[in-house]
This record gives C-alpha cells, structure tokens and sequence, in this order.
C-alpha cells in the first residue's frame, strides 16, 4: 500500500473518460488499498482513479452516512441514477464542495438530492443502494471524474469565472502538476 500523489486540474487523465474494469484481480485490489491510503492521508471523503493517474472507472470513499451503507468502500464500474436537480441556484453555505484535484478551493454546486448507486466491490460482487444528502453529493462528485469532468466544470457563471481565475492564479491547467498528501501542506 502506497499513498500516491493526487493530480490536479489541466492533467488529461482527469479530462476524458475512464476505462472499464475488466479483470477483479490483485492489481485492482492493491490500486483500490492505494487510493484507501491516499485519501486517508488526504483528508478527503472520496477519491477517483484518474485522480491518481489512473483512467480506470473505479472510485473510493470514505463517509459515514445515513443510508445503512458501510462507512468506507470502494465502487467499480458505477452506474448511477440521479433525482431530479433542483432548479434553484446553489447556496453558498450549504451547496459547497471541493475537490483534491482542484485544492483548497471551494464553490457551490446545486446536486440531485438522492442517487441510486449500482456497481461493484473490489471482489467484483455487486452492490446497489441510494445515498442521499451530502453522502449522494460524494457518489456524485466522484462519479463525475470517472465521465472526464470535475465540479468546477459543472458551476454556473458566477462561480465558474472566480474558479477560472483561481487556476490562472495557480498556475493549473496543465499537465504534470500534482500534490503529495502528508507532505505537502494539507489544501484544505
């Protein structure tokens, strides 16, 4: 097991669509305990493949819920049927999210209120539940980085032109940057 470093924004992996998973074998095991390692030492409540390098469709988390899911998993080849979104503008207090690839930023973005999630675990047995309130906001935000879009991509105007100017700020949006959690300041 191995923390790995987290890619950010401009990286290409994080900007096309992942791969299918083909085989449940050792190696999908030891990427997944890899990405369990990374997350940890991330502080995050979630972490997709591509955000390691990796363009396979497999995502883990780590949050506890209210929706009689384990509090800790990994998903494989999700599928995910969503509520309708609100039409409503996002709120500032409630409606923020972050992304280790996008760090120590934040912006709101409206979500589905409920998901229904079906894949696999890492054994390659299926598993299917819905996750509502913020637990059904990670199995979407992470979902999304399986399909080549992060958050950021999905803010309306206002929020997108100040999420424009912070990369620009940072210097983002080009290949080959990443962070290393445990050693490089924590973002958030």
């Amino acid at each position: 097991m191995a923390v790995r470093p987290i890619t950010i924004w401009g990286e290409p992996v994080l900007h096309r669509r992942a791969s299918e998973v083909t085989e449940f074998d050792d190696a999908l095991r030891a990427l997944i305990e890899d990405m369990h390692e990374t997350n940890e030492a991330a502080h995050g409540v979630g972490l997709a493949a591509p955000q390691i390098g990796v363009g396979l469709r497999v995502f883990v988390y780590k949050f506890t819920n209210d929706d009689g899911v384990p509090p800790r998993g990994s998903i494989v080849n999700p599928r995910l049927t969503l509520s309708k979104v609100p039409g409503a503008a996002p709120d500032p207090e409630e409606d923020e999210e972050g992304c280790l690839s996008f760090p120590g930023e934040g912006y709101p973005l409206q979500r589905a209120d409920w998901v229904k999630v079906e894949g696999f675990d890492g054994e390659g047995q299926p598993l299917e539940f819905v996750a509502t309130g913020w637990f059904g906001r990670v199995m979407q935000h992470e979902y999304d980085h399986l399909d080549g879009k992060l958050y950021v991509d999905r803010l309306i105007d206002r929020y997108a032109k100040k999420a424009r100017r912070a990369a620009r700020k940072h210097g983002w949006g080009v290949p080959g940057l990443t962070w290393m959690p445990g050693v490089d300041p924590d973002p958030f």
